[in-house]
Parts: structure tokens; sequence; C-alpha cells
């Protein structure tokens, strides 16, 4: 029997869906080029690093969009602003963090994200304060998939792999929380929706689908 004593959560696309927006601003300027980028193409990046996809890269060297790197950024950049001004935290989360605390359970962030990016979004969201530990792109030499991350804010919090559910979107956050150990549900957002999951994860549309204590009912019968 498991008994679990923490939650980690990632943050891009599962607290709050920035991963579209950014999606759709590339696939908008792709289109104004008359380029089609396919989810299945841009999906390689998401819930980690532009290592493996650089978006940038494709558009400016492969498909010979006549913008330099600097432009396109800002066209990108300025269109996410626009789409992220009517996104919200996502379905369930607070009643998750809420939860979690009513619970005593021990609470963390791991995200590929740079800690500026996370710390802009919590500050607006009014949630900072429910994590106890945030681990993030500049506390590890690799992102995910690589299990890094989690395995740091697992020390941090003081449990056991088996002690924690990481709450992820990505096919990459779910490969770097299995990886870890960890148990871990994926919520998917509309763009990581249409991505393939490796195995059978437990996987929800909305945490409001499932309350945390029917989470961890179910963790602790198997």
């Amino acid at each position: 029997m498991s008994v679990i004593k923490a939650l980690i959560f990632d943050f891009d696309g599962t607290i709050l869906d920035t991963e579209t927006a950014w999606y759709e601003a590339f696939r908008e300027i792709a289109r104004e080029h008359d380029i089609e980028l396919t989810l299945e193409t841009y999906g390689q990046c998401i819930g980690t690093s532009l290592h493996v996809f650089d978006p940038y890269d494709y558009l400016i060297t492969d498909q010979k969009v006549p913008m330099d790197r600097e432009m396109l950024h800002k066209d990108v950049h300025s269109r996410h602003t626009r789409m992220m001004a009517e996104e919200g935290i996502r379905p369930g989360i607070l009643d998750y963090l809420a939860g979690a605390k009513q619970l005593g359970l021990r609470i963390g962030l791991a995200s590929s994200s740079k800690r500026s990016w996370i710390d802009k979004y919590l500050a607006q969201l009014g949630i900072g304060d429910y994590f106890e530990t945030i681990r993030t792109a500049e506390d590890v030499e690799l992102v995910k998939p690589h299990p890094a991350l989690y395995e740091l804010a697992l020390q941090d919090l003081g449990v056991q792999p088996n002690e924690a559910i990481a709450i992820e979107d990505s096919p990459n956050g779910a490969r770097a929380a299995a990886a870890a150990g960890m148990h871990y549900i994926v919520v998917p957002n509309p763009v990581t929706t249409f991505l393939a999951f490796d195995g059978e994860p437990h996987r929800l549309q909305s945490l409001e689908e499932l309350s945390l204590q029917a989470l961890l009912d179910g963790i602790a019968a198997k």
C-alpha cells in the first residue's frame, strides 16, 4: 500500500495552459507564410526544452521564413501575451492545492521553464504560497523528460518517489515522473490531448473529474 505524502505539480499546461497559446502563436505565423506547422511536429518541444525541436529554427532555417530570430521571437511573444490575457487557472487546480494543504500533504512544483517565468504567473494567479519547493530549468542540467527536476523536488520535500503523485499534462512530463519512480496522473490541455502518451497513464480531462481524496484512495487501494 502506498501512503501518499506529497503532490508535485508541473506548471505550463498543467496549472496554467500557456502551451496552447505558444502553439497557436507559432502556427499563426507559419500559416501567414503558407506553412502548416502540425501538432505532431511542434509537440516534440512541449514539456521540455527547445533542444529536441526548436520552432524558431524550424521556421527560419528549414522553412525559410524571411525573419531573423529576434524579430520572430518578438512576434511570437506578442501573440502569446495577447492570447494569455484570456487564460485562467485550469479547472480543479485550486481545489487540489487547498485539499492537499488541508490534508497535510507536502506540495511542490517541478517545471522545465525558467524561474522568472514561473514566478511571474504564480504571482498573477496568487498561488505561490502553496508550494514548499519550486524546481525549474536553472536547477538542473537536463529538464524533462529527464527525472532530475522531480528528483530534486522529492529531496526537498523529504519524501520517497512512491510517496508522491506528479500532476502532468504532457508526454515528456509524464516520462519524467515515471523515470523518477513516482505515481502520476495526466490532465492534458487542448494541445497535449492529441499527443501520444507512453503506456496507459491515469488520464483525466480535468481535475474536477476526480477529487483529491478519491485519487488518494485509488492509489492506496492498488
